[in-house]
């Protein structure tokens, strides 16, 4: 019961913070004139990400339960998958989909290449080379996270005048400084970054009390509460009619994921960190990969109305999800 309770206070601490530093990155955006795509591609990407960045350190530097910190990253990529169903259902003036913009899409198929990357490397660990302890997939993502800061930093320059009138945003932060920002900021992300460290030996408990394991922990209830920010910041951007930001940061939120994994594999010493976790995982990855490609179809035929409730985009986002969870339970 203990880990239970602790499990709902770490995920409320993170929802409660995680939220207010969304607040801040668009003060930070408007105070520092880098504009809202920008921000919201990388710093609201890494910031919504920040559990899954400290959650994965403590899981392979102090807690050593690394199927953990790799069932966090793929867990959450699936999860921030399933967010766009959600708000699908949440915007009910057309498909979602509809609203996607064509950087968004180069940033989703970044993302696919990235997981693609991790399911070759799951499956294949005991045949793949290391570099000292560093599997040989690290350096790859992120050559690849630079590449794709880049690509995705140049469409959109290209693209300024078009997109910008889009999701223009009057300035709404007149009152506050840019030193209460960047407090605000820093504040929030020590607090999120203490919640995180909780979670590793949490969900060890739970995988021992409810004899799940920790793979099917890590792929859910760990990536739950760490993706929840993601939740809180892309319905607080649907109900501003900012759908693209919303988009845009879980897209970005899934390469910065994987670069993630880089960073957990050069801490983990004991060798390469994809080897010493269960192949399980591979389901997650490929159920990542599933769900972004329809969400690509989705944006590209751009369907006018939904027949149900969804649109059957978001319906068939949310059968892959249902049917990966089915199969880490079996597996489990």
């Amino acid at each position: 019961m203990a880990f239970w309770i602790a499990f709902v206070v770490c995920t409320s601490v993170i929802v409660y913070s995680g939220s207010r530093l969304s607040k801040y990155g668009d003060i930070l955006a408007e105070k520092t004139g880098m504009g809202r795509t920008w921000i919201g591609l990388i710093l609201m990407a890494s910031v919504t990400s920040l559990p899954e960045l400290i959650t994965g350190i403590s899981s392979v530097t102090f807690a050593n339960v690394p199927d953990i910190a790799v069932g966090d990253v793929l867990g959450s990529c699936v999860f921030n998958m399933l967010i766009l169903s959600f708000l699908d259902a949440w915007y009910r003036q057309a498909p979602i989909s509809t609203k996607v913009h064509h950087g968004n899409i180069l940033s989703g198929g970044i993302g696919m290449l990235l997981l693609s990357i991790v399911a070759i490397s799951l499956f294949t660990g005991h045949h793949m080379n290391a570099i000292a302890w560093i599997g040989i997939y690290s350096p790859i993502f992120f050559i690849i996270y630079l590449i794709a800061m880049k690509l995705i930093f140049s469409y959109e320059k290209r693209q300024l005048a078009a997109y910008m009138k889009e999701v223009a945003v009057e300035k709404k932060y007149k009152d506050i400084t840019l030193k209460a920002a960047v407090s605000g900021y820093g504040l929030n992300a020590v607090i999120v970054i203490i919640a995180a460290v909780f979670l590793p030996k949490i969900g060890e408990g739970l995988a021992e009390m409810t004899g799940l394991g920790e793979t099917f922990v890590g792929n859910i209830f760990i990536a739950l509460s760490t993706s929840l920010p993601e939740v809180v910041v892309s319905i607080a951007a649907v109900k501003m009619d900012a759908v693209n930001l919303a988009i845009g940061n879980l897209f970005g939120s899934n390469i910065f994921n994987i670069f993630i994994l880089a960073i957990d594999d050069f801490l983990y010493t004991q060798g390469p960190l994809l080897l010493f976790v269960n192949q399980n995982h591979i389901i997650s990855a490929l159920a990542a990969i599933a769900m972004t490609t329809i969400a690509i179809i989705g944006a590209t035929y751009r369907a006018e109305k939904k027949s149900l409730f969804l649109a059957w985009d978001a319906i068939g986002i949310l059968t892959v999800y249902v049917g990966n969870l089915l199969l880490l339970y079996a597996l489990r």
